[in-house]
């Protein structure tokens, strides 16, 4: 997963982020970015994610979600 240097995924702050972030484009747009389906994010995974925070955010909900950690997320959401 490329993110910059020093930045954790897991922090708290990110995760916060996953929740409360609605995707801004394509087939998903204004969906949650912790609801996107793992065949989407697979298939951006392939495709390549968008650089910046977008694609950051996304390549972790994919290891998320590949690694069965959602649960991590649960008491998060509203």
């Amino acid at each position: 997963m490329n993110q910059p240097s020093g930045e954790n995924p897991l922090q708290p702050e990110v995760l916060l982020e996953l929740v409360n972030t609605k995707m801004p484009f394509g087939k998903y747009q204004g969906k949650f970015l912790c609801d996107l389906p793992i065949p989407y994010l697979e298939w951006m995974q392939r495709k390549g994610f968008p650089a910046g925070k977008i694609g950051v955010l996304m390549a972790t909900i994919y290891e998320i979600k590949l690694n069965g950690l959602e649960y991590l997320l649960k008491p998060l959401r509203k």
